[in-house]
């Protein structure tokens, strides 16, 4: 499996904190000669599941967090992990991604936790020494060597001759870099110094700022200030609305009474004026009684005076069914003459009756009449049923009479 861009999930988990038994590494050499790939080897135990983002690193021996990798190459997942093959895994290393010195480095399995599974002994990658090596050779193979020996100090002193004109190279190069660093020095001095002012203007900035956030801090309590004072005077509008609302309907109820005493007093004055009315009927009645009256003492006193008596001197006596003619006034030989006409006005003066508004007196069958009259314009008679009903109930009467045709 190729090494891909991504990094692996790492952790800052302390040695003391890992598993190293759970994966074993295997065939682990001693040194890996450089320029060549590197298989690694190793075991899962039955113990541990492997996963998706587990991932095998080479770490320089000292490492302290799985952070510290040199290289690393992810897993591939065996299909079947009960098997005994998918315990036994492998992965390859390129060359070109192991590292170039001789340090001692060791493989390290880490799972997609960040956190270390198994470790394998430590190893170089450095070439074979000669105390390594056991040479065998011949004579021609020596001169051979010899040969192979000048050549490579041949190209030693070519290698050295390069390495000093580069090294010339990197001379001027270095005083090129040099006189920038002095330019690049005034520069600094420069930004050093809009730098300060700068920060002076940031100063003052903040200044302002902090100002700024003082006046709004003002502005938020007179906010608030306000918000609370039209809080109240909404809650005093909503009781004045009420008030408002209460005074409308006791107006309301107010107009409606009135209604009812205006409706009250049209019905009694229009009483009053039927009343008055028969006041004046009455009144004009008894005026015409009065005179009646007159006339009636006119003619008496002028028939008495036939007599020679004065009608002032009589007596008045009521008269009685067991007294006889001669016997009702003892002043008169013959008795009195007009003894029949008083006795016929007599039940009009007992049987007068009084008007009961302005107490005038009035004779029986005027004043059945004078009352009939009244009623008759006072009330109204069903033309069905006869039922009687007072005129100010004109509505009701209206009503009744409607049901009839139901």
């Amino acid at each position: 499996m190729e090494e891909t861009v991504e990094d692996p999930p790492t952790s800052a988990v302390l040695l003391d904190h890992c598993h190293f038994s759970q994966v074993i590494f295997n065939s682990v050499e001693k040194f890996y000669v450089p320029g060549g790939d590197v298989t690694c080897y190793y075991t899962l135990t039955q113990h541990f599941l492997p996963r998706r983002k587990d991932w095998i690193g080479i770490f320089r021996v000292g490492w302290k967090t799985t952070r510290e990798y040199y290289t690393f190459m992810w897993v591939s997942l065996p299909v079947d992990l009960k098997s005994e093959s998918a315990k036994q895994q492998e992965v390859q290393f390129k060359a070109y991604y192991l590292p170039k010195d001789d340090e001692y480095y060791q493989f390290c399995y880490v799972d997609q936790d960040g956190v270390v599974r198994g470790a394998s002994i430590p190893f170089q990658f450095r070439p074979e020494n000669e105390e390594d090596i056991l040479v065998v050779t011949t004579q021609e193979a020596l001169e051979t060597l010899r040969n192979t020996s000048k050549k490579l100090d041949q190209q030693a002193k070519a290698q050295k001759e390069r390495w000093e004109t580069e090294l010339l190279r990197l001379k001027e190069e270095n005083q090129k870099v040099s006189s920038e660093n002095e330019k690049m020095g005034v520069r600094v001095d420069q930004l050093q110094a809009q730098l300060s002012t700068q920060e002076k203007e940031m100063e003052k900035l903040v200044q302002g700022d902090q100002e700024k956030t003082e006046e709004l801090e003002l502005l938020k309590k007179e906010n608030s200030q306000l918000l609370l004072t039209l809080t109240q005077q909404r809650e005093q509008q909503k009781k004045l609305e009420q008030t408002v609302q209460e005074m409308k309907q006791e107006e309301t109820t107010a107009k409606k009474k009135q209604q009812e005493l205006t409706d009250e007093n049209a019905g009694l004055s229009e009483t009053l004026s039927e009343n008055k009315i028969i006041c004046n009927v009455l009144q004009r009645e008894k005026e015409r009684l009065e005179r009646e009256n007159d006339l009636l003492k006119r003619e008496n006193s002028r028939l008495l005076s036939y007599t020679g008596l004065d009608f002032d001197s009589l007596p008045y006596q009521a008269p009685t069914s067991d007294q006889g003619g001669a016997g009702q006034n003892p002043g008169l030989v013959y008795g009195n003459p007009y003894s029949g006409i008083q006795e016929s006005s007599a039940p009009s003066l007992l049987g007068v009756k009084r008007c009961p508004t302005c107490k005038s007196g009035f004779a029986d069958d005027l004043f059945d009449r004078a009352v009939e009259q009244q009623m008759q314009t006072l009330c109204l008679n069903c033309p069905i049923c006869d039922k009687t009903f007072p005129a100010k109930e004109k509505q009701i009467f209206e009503d009744h009479v409607f049901c009839h045709t139901l």
